[in-house]
């Protein structure tokens, strides 16, 4: 565990790492599947946001062991559950008839409106201090570059808070619409993590990363779950005006209690 603390510290991230096997894996398709058939997909895409305080099954995946033991090994042992939402970027295909004869999805240049994630940082979303956050990204689905896996700019974490604007391209998913301009980050470093279905990666809160459109006929559907050390504290920040209304004990105990609307 000292090697991935230390590699994360280095790097920014960490990808790809087990959780899931096959059984707890298809019993969180099927659960999720359900979510799809009652709110549908336009609904799912983006919209399940903290829905582990509704679902059993969603809470037991962020208190899972797995993912416990690696957060542990970066934050240390008394660790907050912040926040969580389902991402689902579903395949967008050509007419029937067409793909009979073609064969293939319909490709996307990035400026037709496909859903992407710009350039961002985690951080510049969350009005917290005193600590770091750490966000999950566990796949549902095979998570690969053709179906806009997740991507990353490798020690940028070590650059502190960029400036972020209005992104310039439709389909934005993040949902304040912000990126960082392109000239900012350093694409040519840029570096993709695939990941199987059962499988995580984690990034710190001021990694620079991003995902392309889903160009392919998989959807690629991931849970997205913070995490920050007890020790961290909400701050009065216009420019980030979040509030923290699912936080929660996810491990170890909580000396500071900075979180008043905390639940155990």
């Amino acid at each position: 565990m000292a090697e991935l603390q230390q590699s994360y510290n280095q790097q920014g991230f960490l990808s790809p790492l087990s959780v899931l096997n096959e059984m707890e894996l298809r019993e969180a398709r099927d659960a999720f599947a359900k979510l799809e058939d009652e709110f549908g997909k336009e609904y799912t895409q983006y919209s399940l946001h903290n829905v582990h305080l509704q679902y059993p099954w969603v809470m037991s995946l962020t208190k899972h062991p797995r993912i416990l033991q690696v957060i542990q090994a970066v934050l240390g042992p008394d660790v907050l559950l912040l926040d969580s939402r389902f991402i689902c970027k579903y395949p967008i295909l050509k007419p029937a008839n067409i793909l009979e004869n073609e064969g293939s999805p319909t490709k996307s240049d990035g400026e037709n409106g496909l859903p992407y994630v710009a350039w961002h940082q985690d951080m510049r979303y969350w009005g917290f201090a005193g600590g770091p956050v750490l966000s999950v990204w566990l796949a549902l689905d095979d998570s690969q570059k053709e179906n806009g896996a997740l991507q990353v700019i490798p020690g940028s974490h070590c650059s502190g808070m960029l400036p972020h604007r209005q992104a310039t391209r439709s389909g934005n998913m993040l949902s304040v619409n912000q990126e960082i301009p392109e000239e900012l980050v350093q694409v040519e470093e840029t570096v993709f993590c695939p990941l199987k279905a059962g499988q995580m990666s984690i990034h710190d809160g001021f990694l620079v990363h991003a995902s392309d459109p889903n160009t392919s006929r998989r959807r690629r559907c991931g849970f997205v779950i913070r995490y920050v050390p007890t020790c961290a504290n909400p701050i009065q920040d216009p420019d980030r005006p979040r509030k923290f209304h699912a936080t929660m004990l996810a491990c170890g105990e909580d000396q500071f209690n900075h979180f008043s609307n905390k639940s155990s």
